[in-house]
C-alpha cells in the first residue's frame, strides 16, 4: 500500500502539472504539448487511468456494494472519481471534434482528471493510516499451548516412565521433580514442596503443599519430591478451561464498525440524490446540458470523502505514534476508541499494582538495635541459604545485599510445612535454632520453657497479628533460650501505583482490585494505594475473574489491567484490556494495549491519550461535515441565481483536498500530549517520604 501510494502521488503530481500547475506557479511548459491537444488530452487521461489503475480495490469495493445496494464510503469515491474522468473524457473527445486549433481549446474548457486523481490519492492516505495503526493478531492461544506441559512421568509397577501428556488418565500415579511443571490437575499422595501457582491465581507467594492437598496443570512445583494421582486431564483441567475461555473471549468480541461507514447509509444515497437533483433542476432552469453535467459532477467531487477518510485514520496514526513514544502501544483503532470510553478500572495485584517479587519488608529483633538485628539476620542467612523455599531467596537477597557473616550451620532439618532447624555457633558456643511459622516456633519453645513460650505470646504476637493485617509473611527465629526476632517478606508495592490509583478517579474513573490473593494481604495493598476494601475481591480464580468484568460490563465500559496468564481470560473478555510490560507473553497478546514500562502510571496515560484521540477523531468528522453543509450548496450553484457566486469543480477538488490537510493538521496536535505526573498527588510525596524513611530504619 505504501508503493501504491507513493506512484499514485507522483502520477497525481504530474497530472496535475500538465492541467493546471504549469499555469498556476508559471512553470515552463513543453511546447509540443502547448501545440498539440490531443497529446496533452492523452497523456492527462492516460495518468488518470493509472492512478485508477493502482487504486482498483476501491473501484471494486464502492461497484460490489452499490450492486448489493448497500453503498460504504468507497461507492461514493467512485461516483466521484468515474463521473469526473467520463465527463473529462467526453468533453475532450467533443472539444478536439469541434475545435480545430488547440490553442482556442487551451483554458477554455474544464477537464477534471486531476481531481479524481486527487481524491484517489488522498483516500489511499486514509487507508494506509489505517492499516499502519493496526496492530498484530493476538497470539496468546498459541502461547497458552506452547506453556503447557507436553510430557508428565508416571510411576508404574515402581518405575519411572515418561509419556506424552495425551496418554494420562485419571487416576495415574504421577512424579513431580524440583522446578518440573505440573501436568495435569492432581491430589499428592505423598512428600511436601511449595508450588508456584501464579499461573492460576496470580499470587506470586508459593503454596506450601502436603498429601492430600490439590495441584494443578501448568503452576510449577518449586522444591521438594511430590508423588501424585491424576484427578483431572486433557479438557477437564483448570489450565484448559483458561485457554477454552480466551478462545470464546476472543471469538466473541466484535470489531466495532467504522464510524465513517455508518455515516455512508445515509450521506452516501443522499449526495447521489443531491447531484441528480442538481443536473434535473438545471435542466428545467433552462441551462444546458454541459453546465448541469458540471453542476452535478460538482457536487460529486465536492462531497467526496477524503476528510471522512482521514478523520479517523489521521488521528488513530498519530495517537499510536505517541503512545510509542510513552511506552504505550495500541493493537489495533478499536483498542484506542475502546480505551478512550473506559468508565471502570479492573485492577490486577500481583504484578500489576505489586513487583510480584517477596521482598523483606521488616527486621524485629528481641533487643531493637542496630547490633541484635544484624544478628538476627545473619542467622536467617545460615538458616535459609540452605532451603529452596522463595521466602527463604527473598531472605538471603536481602541479606547478601548487607554483606552480612555468614555462619556455619550443622545437624540442618527441615520440618516439611511448618519450618527448619539446625545448629550453629552463636556467641561463642552451639546453639540449636530454628525458623519458621508462629506455630512451629511456638511448639518448639513450649517444648523448652513455658516462661520462654509466654513471653513469645505476650512480645511478639501482636507485631506478628500487625505484619500479616498488613500482608506480610512472617518467618519467626528462635533458639533453644527463646525467640530471637521476625522477619516478613512481602510481595513490595510498584513504583507509581498510588498515584495512578489517584489519577484514575481525578479522571472520575471507577477502580478496583481483583486478585487471587488472600483477603488480608489484598485489602493491605489495597490500603497502601488507595483502593477501599468495600472494592477489593480477593480469592477468585481466572474464570471468576473473568466473570467479574462481564458483571461489570453492564453498568459501564470495563477496561481490565493485569500481567499474568491467569489475567488472560479477563484481559481479552474486557472492553479493554491493558497489559504490564513485565507480565507474561500471554496477558501482553491477550490484551488490547501493552505498556512498555512498568509503572501503572503509564495506564493512566493511555487512557488519557485515547480520549484525545477520541476527541481530535470527532472534530475531524464534524469539520467533515461542516465543509460539506457549506461546499453543497456552493457547488450545486444554490447561489447563482442571487449572488453569481459558483464553485467550479477543480475548485471542489481543491476545497476537498484543503478539507483533508485541515483533518491531517487536526490530528498532529496530539503531538503536544504530556504524560501524567506522579508526584502531582500530594498523598504520593507523603507515601513515598515514608517509604524513604522506613527504608533508613531498616
Amino acid at each position: 500500500m505504501r508503493k501504491k501510494l507513493i506512484i499514485s502521488a507522483i502520477l497525481t503530481a504530474v497530472l496535475i502539472y500538465l492541467s493546471t500547475g504549469h499555469a498556476l506557479f508559471g512553470l515552463p511548459f513543453p511546447q509540443i504539448l502547448r501545440e498539440n491537444a490531443v497529446i496533452l488530452f492523452a497523456l492527462q487521461m492516460i495518468l488518470a487511468l493509472l492512478v485508477i489503475a493502482v487504486n482498483h480495490r476501491v473501484f471494486a469495493s464502492g461497484i460490489a456494494s452499490l450492486v448489493h445496494l448497500s453503498p460504504n464510503m468507497d461507492s461514493l469515491v467512485v461516483l466521484g472519481v468515474s463521473a469526473a474522468f467520463i465527463y473529462s473524457t467526453a468533453v475532450s473527445v467533443i472539444n478536439l471534434i469541434y475545435y480545430k486549433g488547440a490553442d482556442e481549446y487551451i483554458g477554455e474548457t474544464d477537464l477534471y482528471f486531476e481531481s479524481s486523481a486527487i481524491i484517489l490519492t488522498l483516500v489511499l492516505v486514509g487507508k494506509l493510516l489505517e492499516e499502519l495503526a493496526k496492530g498484530r493478531t493476538s497470539g496468546a492461544l498459541s502461547d497458552l499451548v506452547d506453556m503447557s506441559p507436553k510430557t508428565a512421568i508416571l510411576l508404574r509397577k515402581g518405575q519411572e516412565m515418561e509419556v506424552p501428556i495425551e496418554e494420562v488418565k485419571v487416576g495415574d500415579i504421577f512424579v513431580l521433580k524440583p522446578g518440573m511443571s505440573v501436568p495435569v490437575d492432581g491430589v499428592i499422595e505423598s512428600g511436601t514442596s511449595a508450588v508456584n501457582e501464579s499461573s492460576l491465581t496470580g499470587e506470586s507467594m508459593p503454596v506450601d503443599k502436603e498429601p492430600g492437598m490439590s495441584v494443578s496443570a501448568s503452576t510449577i512445583n518449586m522444591s521438594g519430591h511430590l508423588t501424585c494421582r491424576a484427578t483431572g486431564v486433557g479438557k477437564d483441567t483448570a489450565f484448559s478451561r483458561i485457554v477454552q475461555m480466551v478462545t470464546e473471549a476472543s471469538e466473541g468480541k466484535a470489531k466495532i464498525s467504522r464510524t465513517a461507514d455508518r455515516i455512508a447509509a445515509v450521506f452516501i444515497p443522499a449526495v447521489i440524490a443531491l447531484s441528480v437533483i442538481t443536473f434535473v433542476v438545471w435542466l428545467i432552469l433552462g441551462r444546458s446540458i454541459g453546465f448541469s453535467v458540471s453542476r452535478a459532477i460538482a457536487v460529486l467531487i465536492v462531497s467526496c470523502p477524503a476528510a471522512l477518510y482521514l478523520a479517523a485514520p489521521a488521528a488513530i496514526m498519530v495517537g499510536n505514534s505517541v503512545g510509542a513514544r510513552h511506552g504505550i502501544l495500541y493493537k489495533t483503532a478499536q483498542s484506542i476508541e475502546n480505551t478512550g470510553k473506559t468508565q471502570i478500572v479492573v485492577v490486577d495485584k500481583t504484578g500489576t499494582l505489586t513487583t510480584g517479587e517477596p521482598k523483606v519488608t521488616d527486621i524485629l529483633s528481641i533487643e531493637n538495635d542496630v547490633e541484635h538485628r544484624d544478628l538476627l539476620l545473619s542467622i536467617a542467612y545460615a538458616l535459609e541459604s540452605k532451603s529452596e523455599h522463595p521466602i527463604a531467596k527473598a531472605i538471603c537477597d536481602f541479606a547478601q545485599r548487607r554483606f552480612v557473616p555468614v555462619m556455619e550451620t550443622t545437624d540442618f532439618k527441615a520440618v516439611p510445612g511448618k519450618g527448619i532447624k539446625a545448629k550453629l555457633i552463636v556467641g561463642g558456643r552451639k546453639r540449636t535454632v530454628y525458623a519458621g511459622s508462629e506455630a512451629f516456633i511456638g511448639e518448639e519453645l513450649l517444648g523448652r520453657s513455658e516462661e520462654d513460650a509466654a513471653d513469645f505470646d505476650n512480645e511478639f504476637s501482636a507485631r506478628i497479628k500487625r505484619l500479616v493485617a498488613e500482608g506480610k509473611t512472617p518467618t519467626l527465629f528462635a533458639s533453644e533460650t527463646g525467640m530471637l526476632g521476625v522477619i516478613a517478606v512481602a510481595d513490595e508495592v510498584r513504583e507509581g501505583s498510588r498515584a495512578a490509583v489517584s489519577a484514575l478517579h481525578r479522571e472520575d474513573i471507577h477502580v478496583c482490585m481483583v486478585t487471587g490473593d488472600r483477603l488480608a494481604t489484598s485489602e493491605a495493598v489495597g490500603a497502601q494505594v488507595g483502593i477501599e476494601p468495600n472494592e477489593v475481591i480477593s480469592d477468585v480464580m481466572p474464570d471468576e475473574k473473568a466473570a467479574i468484568v462481564e458483571k461489570l460490563k453492564e453498568t459501564g465500559k470495563v477496561a481490565m489491567i493485569g500481567d499474568g496468564i491467569n489475567d488472560a481470560p479477563a484481559l481479552m473478555i474486557a472492553d479493554a484490556g491493558i497489559a504490564i510490560g513485565a507480565g507474561t507473553d500471554i496477558a501482553m497478546d491477550a490484551a488490547d494495549v501493552v505498556l512498555v514500562a512498568n509503572s501503572l502510571i503509564t495506564a493512566v496515560d493511555a487512557i488519557r491519550l485515547s480520549r484525545q484521540t477520541l476527541l481530535i477523531i470527532r472534530q475531524n468528522l464534524f469539520w467533515a461535515f461542516f465543509y460539506n453543509i457549506i461546499g453543497i450548496p456552493l457547488a450545486a450553484g444554490c447561489y447563482y441565481r442571487a449572488f453569481g457566486w459558483l464553485l467550479d469543480p477543480v475548485f471542489c477538488a481543491l476545497a476537498m483536498s484543503i478539507s483533508g490537510i485541515f483533518v491531517i493538521t487536526n490530528a498532529l496536535r496530539l503531538f503536544s500530549f504530556t504524560t501524567t505526573d506522579p508526584y502531582m498527588d500530594e498523598s504520593f510525596e507523603e507515601a513515598e517520604e515514608e517509604e524513604t524513611e522506613y527504608e533508613d530504619g531498616i
